[in-house]
């Protein structure tokens, strides 16, 4: 440590601009900051559909969850809340899907480098993003939570701090992680099936569509078949989640949500909101992974 003041202070500096460098150098920070951006971009454009699919899961006087429920309550929020209450939740789910996406990318380079060598096989694949969404979809559960009721128009939150100090005062930390079951059996899935068809999608394209002029056509189109599959196949836990998070007093356990939207709506119903949610989650996660893509081609990861 040099004697003289000066130098003290160009050392520390010289220390900080290392410590900095070494973060932003680092590919999980790089995958972080790429999913980061991807998810803001897709977040944004996509929200209104989150909502109407929100909102279609929970009436009941639309029986359908088809392109009709879906005009039509696309009609409704517009009439009663005028075209920006098709954004209402917008907050919470930048909040979560943000760092959410950012958390899942990261995660997924530092399973694929430590547990993969070269492009992972289909079994691989899946347990690659099924592991990766776990993570992430445990860390973000309360905002979950909270994204999820802003949207249902059930609750008249005025804020993200009032929605979750009402929630923990009224039902404590549980209140705060209720529907986690149902979201990790819908987004484990979807993510372990997504990469799978994703990654299994781009081995059957030609490499010069791949790394050429038309690489994000190509990309953003393995993302919308690979989301179509990944969709239908988990729609049925994204109704149960719904019902759980919005109704926690009703709901105590998973198999009694699943056994009331039997009940209530017959084997349809786990399909309620399937057509919004399909076209937000095939569009966003193609989106998120074309441009995921071609950042961290400037990054230097690929």
């Amino acid at each position: 440590m040099p004697s003289d003041p000066a130098g003290r202070v160009l050392l520390v500096r010289s220390e900080k601009m290392a410590l900095i460098d070494a973060v932003t150098t680092s590919p999980l920070v790089k995958s972080f900051l790429a999913g980061s951006f991807s998810g803001t971009c897709s977040t944004i454009l996509f929200q209104p559909l989150d909502l109407v699919k929100t909102r279609l899961q929970t009436t009941i006087t639309i029986p359908s969850g088809g392109s009709g429920g879906m005009l039509y309550t696309f009609g409704k929020v517009v009439r009663n809340e005028r075209l920006f209450g098709l954004w209402k939740g917008m907050t919470p789910s930048i909040l979560r899907c943000v760092p959410g996406v950012g958390l899942y990318f990261s995660s997924l380079n530092w399973l694929k480098t430590n547990f993969c060598e070269g492009h992972p096989g289909p079994l691989q694949a899946i347990a690659l993003g099924a592991l990766a969404r776990t993570i992430t979809g445990i860390t973000m559960i309360p905002i979950t939570v909270v994204k999820t009721r802003y949207e249902s128009g059930v609750y008249g939150y005025g804020s993200v701090r009032e929605a979750v100090s009402s929630i923990y005062m009224k039902e404590g930390a549980r209140g705060l992680t209720c529907g986690l079951l149902p979201t990790l059996l819908r987004d484990a899935p979807f993510s372990g099936l997504y990469l799978m068809f994703y990654t299994q999608t781009k081995t059957r394209i030609p490499t010069n569509l791949l790394e050429g002029s038309q690489a994000p056509v190509t990309h953003f189109t393995c993302g919308v078949v690979a989301g179509l599959a990944a969709s239908a196949v988990t729609q049925p836990f994204d109704v149960v989640k719904t019902k759980m998070q919005l109704y926690p007093h009703k709901f105590t356990s998973f198999p009694q949500a699943v056994w009331y939207v039997n009940e209530k709506y017959g084997p349809l119903g786990y399909f309620k909101g399937l057509v919004p949610r399909m076209v937000r989650r095939t569009l966003m996660a193609a989106m998120a992974w074309t441009v995921y893509e071609q950042i961290t081609k400037s990054f230097g990861l690929k």
